[in-house]
């Protein structure tokens, strides 16, 4: 099981490596695939809750580091008051919400259904992206969403979900090697 866990933390690295190529679709008001979102999700359900928890930390935590760093690269002197954005460590919180959201699938999980988890890992995107353009909207004194917020919000949570039976298949595939059910109940219940 120790080596299952630490694959899921290192599949997590890699997704943040393929998250910087991931391009966004103009065609769909700029829609992304949320790659570490989505191993994110994918791994909680598959890991107990102390696992989920330091992924919530690890995922978090770089996930406000990449946001951080990549609006710092402004020039001081055209922004001479910069917007103000969410603390560091916002992410951590809302990591954990969202693996909370997909560990009361585990029962679920555990018989071999997982398509009730891929169909919840949209539902916590969009849930995720909603908290956030609130919180955001919050610290900022202005809440105003558009159609095209909505749409960004939307087609990003289908795309996303739309890849999760792939992320499902990948740690299904980990887990064989390092001998690791994922679905106890199921392989029970096949044994009777």
């Amino acid at each position: 099981m120790f080596r299952y866990n630490l694959s899921t933390v290192l599949l997590l690295l890699a997704a943040f490596l393929v998250q910087q190529f991931v391009p966004a679709f103009t065609g769909l008001s700029h829609a992304r695939i949320l790659i570490v979102h989505l191993v994110f999700l994918c791994a909680a359900v598959t890991v107990a809750t102390p696992t989920m928890l330091l992924l919530a930390l690890i995922g978090g935590t770089l996930w406000d580091a990449h946001c951080a760093l990549s609006t710092m690269s402004f020039d001081p002197e055209v922004y001479t008051q910069p917007v103000d954005s969410l603390r560091f460590g916002y992410s951590i919180l809302l990591f954990a919400a969202m693996g909370f959201l997909m560990q009361g699938l585990i029962p679920l999980f555990r018989q071999g259904k997982w398509q009730f988890s891929a169909l919840l890992t949209g539902i916590a995107i969009f849930l995720y992206l909603t908290a956030e353009y609130i919180l955001i909207s919050f610290v900022r004194g202005d809440f105003t969403i558009t159609r095209s917020i909505f749409r960004l919000m939307s087609y990003t949570s289908l795309l996303t979900m739309l890849f999760s039976p792939l992320v499902f298949w990948l740690l299904y595939r980990i887990a064989k090697i390092f001998d690791h059910s994922l679905y106890p109940e199921a392989n029970r219940s096949k044994r009777r």
